[in-house]
């Protein structure tokens, strides 16, 4: 059996008709005027003040850690001698280098 990988880079480059350009830009144009009369709330449950006082913010929730067994060089070694805390920087470092790699992906998709 054969199952199609789908990802994301797929759907963002994927070129629209003229009819579902049309659709877009109508939806972003009622959008960025705040206009959501169109959309029926009917069958969405208000909340009740319980659930409302337990919200917060996913962007203020510790992000998940998973943990790992990595083999390095005498970067590790490197690390320690800076002091306590070495697995943080490792933590760190990687996560910059994500988030640059991340925005250079996007500046590329913007521009291309």
């Amino acid at each position: 059996m054969y199952i199609r990988k789908c990802v994301s880079s797929g759907i963002l480059n994927k070129t629209l008709t003229k009819r579902q350009q049309a659709v877009v830009k109508r939806l972003a144009t009622r959008q960025a005027a705040g206009d959501d009369s169109h959309i029926d709330f009917s069958d969405i449950p208000p909340l009740t003040d319980e659930q409302l006082a337990r919200m917060v913010r996913a962007r203020d929730l510790p992000p998940v850690k998973i943990p790992v067994s990595v083999r390095l060089d005498q970067i590790l070694e490197w690390l320690k001698a800076k002091g306590e805390g070495h697995l943080t920087r490792i933590n760190d470092i990687l996560g910059n280098v994500m988030e640059a790699e991340r925005r250079v992906q996007s500046k590329h998709r913007r521009s291309g």
